[in-house]
């Protein structure tokens, strides 16, 4: 009894001890957890305040905004200052009144409504517009700076029995020139309902549970209520939810243990001890989901680079205790910056999370696919048994990323790059695998994008070679006899009549031979060769195609030289000493070259334009590519990139690609060329879907000049018609 009694007693107070600070901890962490939900509701409202402002000011800083609106021109405010406003930022009504408060235009529900519906919340509106104009006549600027370009006026408000923010913001002009009376502009009138869509984004993104909108503070069992309060400090209304108690759950699941150890005496302490175990390994089994959420990317959900370093080093763990392999794959998107440039940050988001859905559609389940940042990807696959499972995946990426993605309404093509490291074969550390994948990488991208390459020894010598080659280009443009311009002939889809000529560089090394334009042009735009290689090879094309009887010389231009301010003068200058007509020349651009954001490229299509030179688009469907910009590029004709003429008969869909290429071109008044046809059966297919010409080894390969006079022109200079069987090359 001795020992027993004062045991039991010991227990019991500790016992009772325990309860007492566990109800207390339950209690006060219920307590810190429903202030932290009231707090971030009040901070939702708050920023969505702000927001629905700023995004007001995205088109109401704007000149063409006030232009369209003292011009009362209702379809142009309609689609930029109403409708849109409901579509893009899910505002519910829009209104704009004059500098004498008359309703001038009116949205409700993203649908153009009578300007008198003014009248549903000027009531509510009357006051801000008030004040903001009397801000405006005193020169106020109080709340300017570099992220709010206007003052405004916002506030919470009934409307229609129901709550809502009212915005009112003035239309300025963004560039200062349009003069305008202080306090008489036009004021934007922007309103967004908080009983709907605002409470499903807070139930939905921040976790409260239930959550209603009530006009009073009466609760229900379990439930909390956090007030609207308007800039008066009024309550509007109620936030009411079923906060989260964390206490209450854990106290639940731990009172019954500790009666039961109470009851148990040692044998219950013995048990309380097995049983805190058992909760520590569970709140260790939590902080390791915690830490797994933190180390996946937010916008994918794929694993980060702190995960997939962490995976790979248990891969190759893996690798080194039981003879397996794997394999390392660095994917990088061709040309994701200009769909950043050209569609915006948001769509180049959406790539990335479709992009991100493709690959774990194209790996195994096994397979671990991570983002390191950017467009840069990493695929881990274990347990290879043969490379033929890499070419297998690296194919099936590749041919994923070929597909259109859907942006902001218009489809847009991109390619990716692979480069591919197998272990233990290419090294058995992350940093000489990562190493040699990034230098595969390099050769993909070198061999023309859109490819993949796997990792070998000779590849680590590609950045030796290539300053070699660059050392070479520059002496060969000072060495004249090295660079040779030869011509493919162009035939039209119906009849073959040869109608033109793409003249392409050719090098000829004196000690490597033959020198893929895939190798040079590429370091040509790095090294700023380029200039002088273009300048050469349309100086030439022109000297030697002025007499030949075809109606177009096509020429390649990069996007550097276009880039140049002097470009058009140089083309006019070599037209000039040539005597070749403008009117027969056709340059051939990439998407991305009329898509610069300094404006030299456009500035010297249009001055070779006005000379009579045409434009035509180049490899359409690589790299990035929009069908739905076609009716915004200044050109005269697309050519259909041979990667999707040599898919034809295959499943994937090509057909169907460049019949809606041609169809939209058609419709846009856009003539069509297809590229790398080798077959009849390509060559049928094309004329009857309404391809205008064709290019491809089926009809004639590139050659010299002598050849292709003497093929088809002969001596009455009479263009032939083409014949099954190419020229020699």
């Amino acid at each position: 009894m001795r020992t027993v009694i004062p045991f039991f007693v010991l227990a019991v107070l500790l016992n009772a001890f325990a309860g007492g600070l566990l109800y207390w901890s339950t209690a006060e962490a219920d307590r810190l957890t429903i202030q932290r939900q009231e707090a971030l509701a009040a901070l939702v409202v708050s920023q969505l305040q702000a927001n629905v402002a700023l995004q007001q000011e995205s088109v109401t800083v704007w000149d063409d905004a006030v232009n369209g609106v003292s011009a009362r021109d209702l379809d142009w405010v309609d689609v930029n200052l109403g409708s849109w406003m409901n579509s893009y930022f899910g505002h519910d009504a829009a209104y704009i009144i004059g500098g004498d408060d008359s309703p001038i235009y009116a949205s409700v529900g993203g649908t153009v409504a009578s300007p008198q519906r003014l009248a549903d919340i000027w009531e509510q509106a009357a006051p801000l517009a008030a004040g903001l104009r009397s801000r405006l006549r005193a020169g106020d600027e109080t709340g300017v700076s570099d992220r709010v370009m206007t003052i405004g006026a916002s506030d919470l408000v009934e409307i229609n029995g129901r709550p809502a923010i009212l915005s009112v913001k003035p239309i300025v002009s963004d560039s200062g020139d349009i003069e305008q009376v202080p306090g008489q502009e036009h004021l934007h009138l922007a309103m967004r309902y908080l009983d709907d869509s605002l409470v499903e984004e807070l139930q939905h993104n921040y976790l409260l549970d239930g959550l209603r909108f009530d006009w009073s503070a009466e609760t229900g069992p379990d439930e909390v209520s956090s007030p609207l309060r308007t800039a008066g400090r009024t309550v509007l209304g109620y936030f009411v939810w079923t906060p989260f108690r964390p206490g209450s759950i854990v106290y639940a699941h731990v009172w019954p243990v500790l009666i039961s150890l109470f009851l148990a005496g040692m044998t219950a302490l013995a048990g309380l001890i097995l049983v805190l175990r058992r909760r520590s390994l569970a709140l260790t089994r939590t902080q390791a989901e915690i830490q797994h959420l933190a180390s996946h990317d937010v916008l994918t959900g794929l694993p980060n680079r702190r995960q997939f370093e962490h995976r790979m080093a248990q891969a190759l763990e893996t690798v080194s205790a039981g003879g397996s392999t794997l394999a390392l794959l660095y994917l990088d998107l061709d040309r994701f910056k200009e769909v950043n440039d050209t569609l915006g940050h948001a769509a180049g988001d959406t790539l990335l999370r479709e992009f991100s859905e493709r690959l774990l559609a194209c790996a195994r389940p096994t397979d671990m696919v991570a983002r390191l940042g950017g467009d840069e990807f990493v695929i881990v696959v274990e347990g290879l048994e043969d490379q033929q499972e890499i070419d297998q995946l690296c194919l099936r990426v590749v041919e994923s990323a070929r597909h259109p993605f859907e942006l902001a309404g218009t489809q847009v093509f991109v390619g990716v790059s692979i480069g591919v490291a197998l272990c233990p074969r290419d090294g058995v550390s992350a940093n000489d695998l990562s190493r040699k994948a990034d230098i595969a990488l390099y050769a993909a991208k070198a061999n023309g994008r859109s490819g993949y390459a796997i990792f070998k020894d000779d590849m680590e010598a590609l950045i030796v070679e290539r300053r070699a080659l660059e050392r070479d280009l520059r002496s060969a443009l000072d060495q004249p006899g090295q660079f040779e311009v030869h011509y493919q002939p162009l035939f039209e889809a119906k009849g073959r009549t040869l109608v033109g000529v793409e003249s392409l560089l050719r090098w000829n090394h004196p000690t490597r031979g033959r020198v893929g334009p895939d190798a040079f042009i590429p370091l040509a735009e790095e090294s700023g060769l380029i200039e002088a290689l273009g300048e050469f090879v349309l100086r030439q094309a022109c000297s030697t195609a002025k007499e030949w009887p075809i109606r177009t010389l096509a020429v390649n231009v990069s996007a550097a030289e276009l880039k140049s301010p002097a470009y058009a003068m140089r083309v006019a200058n070599i037209l000039m000493s040539t005597g070749f007509s403008p009117g027969r020349l056709e340059l051939e651009v990439t998407e991305t070259a009329m898509s610069d954001t300094d404006g030299h490229c456009q500035a010297n299509i249009a001055a070779l334009r006005e000379m009579g030179v045409h434009f035509a688009l180049d490899d359409f469907g690589t790299g990035f590519s929009s069908l739905g910009r076609l009716q915004q590029l200044d050109v005269d004709r697309i050519k259909i990139d041979r990667s999707f003429i040599h898919g034809f008969g295959t499943d994937n869909g090509d057909e169907a690609i460049v019949r809606a290429i041609i169809h939209l071109a058609k419709a846009t008044g856009l003539k069509t060329t297809a590229e790398g046809v080798e077959t009849e059966e390509q060559s049928r297919i094309l004329g009857k879907i309404g391809c205008d010409e064709l290019q491809g080894f089926l009809l004639g390969k590139p050659c010299e000049a002598a050849a292709l006079e003497e093929r088809f022109f002969g001596a009455d200079r009479t263009p032939t018609s083409a014949k099954v069987g190419g020229m020699p090359t």
